[in-house]
């Protein structure tokens, strides 16, 4: 089973694509933006449980930090409206999903506690707020801000100086933007669509994104891996196989044109598959012959991926997306390794005759190895990142 991750022109929505790489890892889900970022993106859904771009690079003062040059604003209002309170932080988030804005400063509320029996001027959080908004330094980035409930400040960011900052960089350099990233080499697995079926909405979703990602990491200079990780192996290849010879016996000769619409041919062989026990029978056997190399069984699963692979290149060609395919196929002869591996280590226990990893947090433990000794879509995916891993290392020794 395959995994579902525009080309957008940077030029063409400036603030959503810098704003989301320096959010990347702080998307809610799903994330909506506001105020300017609003209007130059669109909604979506992104995920990530591995340390970001931004995470790795929190710490650096760079202009295309956005969050950061609003807390310095934020940062000298402090100083301005409470100056003997020194050891006050600035608060600056993202602004939630449906709120005004693209930043709000939240230190309205604590600081009233901190402050409200010093004999402070200030009637409550509003007008601490009211005062924080005053105090704000003058900024070019700002288009406006305002007050909101108990003291919350929004801010919405100039477009005018994002194109400008954008023109800027794209003329001198990222280096008078971005940062300068620590992380040297990153793996961008995206697109991968199914074999003998059509990608879909979710695919040409995962496409752009990754790609647009994938553009952003190499334009800061980091050494991209672009992975597709198409879905062309498991047991739905025994039933096309084996639909394959009966409507062409002689399938040395059969050609793509012959075959016509792949999507209708597996349609017709899934039909087939659940109306006939005795084809059932038979591609089910199919697969076990084709996973045990049959030199006629891969030769017939070569010829359905390859015509699949035809359709993905157009689609591929007229988005200009570049990747490197490592569908599950190719990690198949690597499971064996990588499970034996992890049972050394003692990450395998036995469970009703399955082979399974108990993890923390989970009441369910993630099956890797079938009763029947069969592998799974997990045994595939770990073996996928033992691999991607092992890789990496070997290049950073390079």
């Amino acid at each position: 089973m395959a995994r579902s991750l525009t080309l957008v022109p940077v030029i063409a929505t400036p603030p959503s694509s810098l704003f989301t790489f320096n959010r990347l890892h702080h998307l809610p889900s799903p994330y909506s933006p506001s105020g300017v970022l609003r209007a130059t993106a669109k909604r979506f859904t992104f995920v990530t449980k591995s340390k970001s771009v931004t995470t790795m690079a929190a710490v650096q003062e760079y202009p295309g930090n956005l969050k950061r040059q609003v807390e310095k604003l934020f940062d000298a209002s402090l100083r301005s409206t409470v100056p003997d309170e020194t050891g006050v932080e600035t608060e600056v988030t993202a602004s939630l999903p449906g709120k005004p804005g693209d930043y709000q400063c939240n230190n309205a509320m604590g600081l009233w506690s901190i402050i409200k029996g010093k004999g402070t001027q200030f009637k409550g959080p509003p007008a601490v707020g009211q005062a924080l908004l005053k105090n704000l330094p003058a900024s070019e980035m700002v288009e406006s801000c305002s007050v909101a409930g108990p003291g919350f400040v929004n801010v919405i960011l100039s477009s005018k100086w994002m194109a400008k900052s954008i023109e800027t960089m794209l003329i001198d350099g990222i280096d008078t933007w971005a940062p300068s990233l620590p992380v040297k080499r990153a793996v961008v697995d995206f697109s991968s669509p199914n074999i003998a079926k059509e990608m879909h909405v979710g695919h040409l979703r995962s496409t752009i994104i990754g790609d647009t990602l994938a553009r952003m990491l190499e334009y800061s200079k980091v050494e991209v891996l672009r992975r597709n990780h198409v879905g062309d192996w498991g047991t739905q290849f025994g039933m096309l196989i084996e639909y394959l010879f009966e409507k062409f016996p002689d399938t040395e000769s059969v050609t793509e044109t012959a075959i016509g619409d792949l999507q209708s041919f597996y349609k017709e062989s899934k039909s087939k598959f659940d109306a006939d026990p005795e084809f059932k029978e038979k591609a089910q056997k199919a697969v076990v012959r084709l996973q045990g190399g049959d030199a006629i069984y891969r030769k017939a699963w070569t010829k359905i991926c390859d015509i699949s692979r035809a359709e993905f290149a157009k689609v591929y060609q007229r988005l200009r997306v570049e990747l490197e395919e490592k569908g599950e196929s190719f990690y198949n002869p690597y499971i064996a390794k990588v499970i034996e591996e992890l049972n050394s280590k003692g990450l395998i226990e036995e469970s009703e005759g399955a082979r399974v990893i108990f993890l923390e947090g989970f009441n369910i433990p993630l099956m890797v190895v079938k009763s029947d000794g069969g592998f799974n879509y997990a045994s595939t995916d770990l073996t996928a990142l033992w691999c991607v891993l092992s890789l990496c290392l070997c290049l950073l020794k390079r």
